[in-house]
């Protein structure tokens, strides 16, 4: 579908504010949300819209809408708070990146200030600004990024976030494509360097599941968000193993699982990932805790 083309919007989303009302909830924290500079979120689009030799033929992006609109739809759906989560891919973008990003979350109410780094000279530099400018959150995309969380240059950033205690939402998994310093080894290297490291591993870690658990499972402040997770779109090629389910109702109510949805790159309305996490039958009170009080309480 070309940039700008309309189409009919997803009606379910005017389910959202119901379904987290009869939980007794003020709202949703969806913590693994994008917005992204329109150049570069073009580009994300299109790469997702078209897919390539290891994603076939791409999916329809549900919320290919100007900004203000997808700031307004998260507004009417009652997502309370949510980061713009940008992600560099390349030497020299972070830092702009996180420039834009701080602006954004300035001028977007509920947005959390959110930033990014890169393996790089000057990223000690940067990320302590950051930290000063007031950033509550941080994401890494280890796959996209091709750099391996080991890296000597970042030393000094993980042992700067794990003292901060700010959230970084680690995409250290093998989807959408293989490559990268994925897999829970690297990741977990780095954690056993810094314990106290408040690691959010993206999309439960599909579809390496048993190892990013135990990585939750093992490390006290490693928490797991649902982006995609347990969907129709993911299932089929991604099932969610039911010997993990014990433990993600654990892990949950232990304050480790967290809301994510990926919005608005996603091929379904957005309660479809709501209506998901219901189907699991795992109580109203491990709902609750996943899409409000785990959030909270790591941004707070």
């Amino acid at each position: 579908m070309p940039d700008g083309t309309s189409f009919d919007e997803p009606e379910s989303d005017a389910r959202v504010p119901g379904w987290w009302g009869e939980l007794g909830l003020p709202g949703l924290i969806d913590l693994h949300v994008h917005f992204l500079p329109e150049r570069m979120e073009r580009r994300v689009w299109h790469h997702f819209a078209h897919g390539g030799p290891l994603m076939g033929n791409g999916w329809h992006i549900a919320y290919r809408w100007p900004v203000e609109r997808r700031v307004e739809r998260l507004r009417m759906m009652g997502v309370r708070t949510f980061p713009a989560l940008a992600y560099a891919h390349k030497p020299g973008m972070a830092s702009d990146l996180n420039a834009w990003t701080l602006e954004f979350a300035r001028r977007t109410p509920g947005c959390l200030p959110s930033a990014t780094f890169y393996p790089e000279p000057g990223v000690d530099g940067y990320v302590r600004r950051s930290l000063a400018d007031g950033v509550k959150i941080f994401k890494v995309h280890l796959q996209v990024g091709g750099f391996d969380p080991r890296a000597p240059e970042l030393d000094g950033v993980w042992g700067l976030l794990a003292e901060a205690g700010v959230p970084v939402v680690v995409h250290a998994s093998s989807v959408p494509v293989p490559g990268g310093h994925v897999g829970a080894e690297p990741i977990g290297e780095v954690l056993r360097r810094h314990p106290a490291l408040r690691v959010v591993i993206a999309h439960l870690g599909m579809p390496e599941y048993d190892p990013f658990f135990d990585l939750a499972a093992r490390h006290e402040r490693v928490m797991l968000d649902t982006t995609m997770a347990f969907t129709e779109f993911s299932e089929p090629g991604m099932p969610f193993p039911d010997r993990l389910r014990p433990a993600l109702l654990d892990l949950g109510l232990a304050g480790k699982v967290v809301l994510g949805s990926d919005f608005p790159t996603i091929p379904y309305p957005y309660v479809h990932q709501l209506d998901a996490l219901e189907r699991l039958d795992l109580g109203d009170a491990w709902l609750r805790a996943v899409c409000w009080d785990n959030g909270a309480a790591v941004i707070r």
